[in-house]
């Protein structure tokens, strides 16, 4: 991985304030900045980090200067909020730089010796000088799963989640589980009922803080609704002309409630 900003004016500068993506809005399109946004700013951006290439430009993490006041074109949003606002391709680079650039602060040194580690050159990973090991970014894997009964979905509202809002079951995979294992246990766990014919729906990278969500359906195979009461605080069954405050469409949750609208509408004619 390269370490030295390129001055290059074309180069994107993803910018982090904690989870928060700084963007720039202009003539009604949201975007990240380039190096030519930034040069009569005065922000050292010496740390900065390349993690990838973005339309023939280099793509570059930092986290945000303490001394640094965007300009009046220049905000932070939440990168989950860009889900539904950048496209795919650029919703997941941004996710790669949150995601690399937190790796690299965490993993300064050795877990196994303690001592000050050094960036692999030919690969994302980072190399102990001293006794050779190698430690590669953490990737935790979850599941997320859309269950149906008949033309009902399964809705829950997490302990973690804004008043009202309701979303689908997720859960991080355990060590020696399948993803199919982990959605029986999860949905079991959290809401007390049984499923059955898993199917694979799509994935996610969900920087939050190193996940990537891998998305399912299921049918309800049996059981009451019993909310673990920790995780889970509330949970029902919905139909598609009934649901509550859910996440937007960019992310995986929800792609999977926009799936069951458009699968399971309850005006059928």
């Amino acid at each position: 991985m390269q370490n030295k900003f390129n001055r290059g004016m074309e180069d994107y500068c993803f910018i982090f304030e904690g989870s928060k993506l700084l963007v720039k809005k202009m003539n009604g399109q949201t975007n990240i900045p380039v190096n030519g946004d930034l040069e009569n700013m005065n922000i050292n951006l010496a740390h900065s980090r390349y993690f990838g290439d973005l339309k023939g430009s280099a793509c570059y993490s930092i986290d945000k200067p303490t001394d640094f006041t965007p300009s009046v074109n220049l905000f932070f949003t939440d990168l989950r909020e860009l889900a539904c606002i950048f496209d795919e391709k650029l919703f997941h680079l941004a996710c790669r730089g949150l995601h690399l650039l937190r790796w690299f602060e965490n993993n300064r040194h050795c877990s196994k010796c303690g001592t000050l580690a050094e960036d692999k050159q030919d690969e994302v990973a980072k190399i102990c000088p001293k006794c050779g090991f190698i430690n590669y970014p953490r990737i935790s894997p979850a599941i997320i799963v859309a269950v149906i009964n008949k033309d009902k979905l399964l809705l829950a509202h997490n302990s973690r989640f804004v008043e009202k809002r309701y979303s689908v079951i997720a859960g991080f995979v355990e060590p020696g589980e399948t993803f199919e294992e982990c959605v029986v246990r999860e949905v079991k766990e959290e809401v007390g009922i049984e499923v059955k014919s898993i199917k694979y729906f799509s994935s996610q990278p969900w920087p939050f803080p190193d996940s990537v969500m891998i998305g399912f359906t299921a049918e309800y195979a049996g059981g009451e609704i019993k909310e673990d009461g920790i995780e889970i605080l509330d949970a029902g069954w919905y139909g598609a002309d009934e649901l509550p405050m859910t996440p937007s469409g960019g992310s995986v949750a929800g792609k999977l409630i926009k799936w069951f609208v458009e699968n399971y509408p309850q005006n059928k004619e």
